[in-house]
């Protein structure tokens, strides 16, 4: 059975949040009282950045120059993150027979998987996969792909998350929606090295839900100036009537149940969003701490977030662990891992 074997992360420079507010986002929201309290409620204390926003300009930029500035943030993160999953997992470059990126805040061609090809020296006929604009939830399609890959063809995969949200602060404006998103959302790289046969996280299961009479609660629009997020106060509502029913039906499905869940890596969308999780599965506070942990420190960091929360638990042996993030659609996917010797 396929297993998570080794995790890395790369994050740039941590920045305050308080001091994000008070060195521009302020200013850029003219003062608002209740953009101040969406910043001092949004359950993070720090975030990581490649850029300057204020000092740079960031909200000036068109879309050219955030996807070109993408372009040389990027890289380096990604091999970061990558050779420290291959460290952790006791891998070389050369072992892997894919290599999945996934990003929802950067393109061009040739893209990531070919710079992490020459740059790390695969072996020339290791498959590539681009997973692009599903948003926070595609690292777990993603890491049912690259192990489906092991599973079936018996090679090392490996799945790399890079999302850069820094480059999409958008010009001043009073919508609500995007204080939110401001307030909430970080920069970071994870990657997960699957083997098909070694002990880890073993996957064993991976399950989505997707509501699309739902599906502009949740956007992420290309603009002329960067990518704009909508991002409806109505989503941890409609999340609460889908969750319990999507994890029961999976746990099911493996002679479980939620008691019998000893770790939960659930992506930190908002703190409505954590609550509501909590909430609709009947955990305990302690349950989402790691959640509530990476949140704080790190932010929303789309994609790479569940990664980030993933390699902040710890299993005995044949312990259960679910891994859940959501996303445009509006879609839910869960992965259940089980920690393997």
């Amino acid at each position: 059975m396929a297993a998570v074997t080794g995790l890395g992360t790369a994050l740039p420079r941590s920045v305050d949040q308080e001091a994000l507010w008070e060195r521009g986002f302020r200013a850029h929201f003219g003062d608002s009282g209740f953009a101040r309290r969406v910043f001092a409620g949004s359950g993070v204390r720090s975030r990581h950045t490649v850029v300057d926003p204020f000092a740079e300009g960031v909200a000036g930029w068109s879309t050219a120059q955030r996807m070109a500035r993408f372009d040389r943030e990027a890289p380096p993160l990604a091999r970061a993150a990558l050779r420290e999953a291959l460290d952790d997992a006791n891998l070389a470059p050369g072992d892997l027979g894919l290599v999945a990126v996934v990003s929802c805040t950067g393109y061009g061609t040739p893209g990531l998987d070919i710079g992490l090809a020459a740059d790390l020296g695969l072996a020339a006929d290791a498959q590539r996969l681009a997973i692009g604009h599903m948003g926070c939830y595609a690292a777990l399609p993603g890491l049912g792909a690259v192990s489906d890959f092991a599973t079936a063809r018996g090679l090392p995969a490996a799945l790399v998350c890079v999302e850069l949200t820094s480059l999409h602060i958008q010009p001043p404006d009073r919508d609500p929606e995007q204080v939110v998103a401001h307030a909430l959302f970080g920069d970071a790289a994870a990657a997960a090295v699957v083997h098909p046969d070694a002990p880890g996280w073993e996957v064993l299961d991976v399950v989505s839900h997707t509501d699309t009479d739902t599906r502009d609660l949740m956007t992420w629009r290309i603009t002329d100036h960067g990518f704009r997020m909508g991002l409806s106060a109505r989503v941890p509502d409609v999340l609460a009537v889908a969750v319990r029913p999507v994890v029961e039906k999976m746990l099911a499905r493996h002679g479980a149940d939620v008691d019998g869940v000893a770790g939960w890596a659930v992506h930190p969308g908002g703190p409505r969003v954590l609550d509501t999780v909590a909430a609709g599965l009947g955990l305990p506070p302690a349950a989402l701490a790691a959640s509530r942990g990476v949140l704080a420190e790190r932010g929303n960091c789309s994609s790479a977030t569940v990664l980030l929360v993933l390699r902040e638990l710890s299993a005995r042996p044949g312990e259960l662990v679910v891994a859940m993030a959501f996303g445009p659609g509006l879609t839910l996917y869960a992965v259940l891992l089980r920690r393997s010797a």
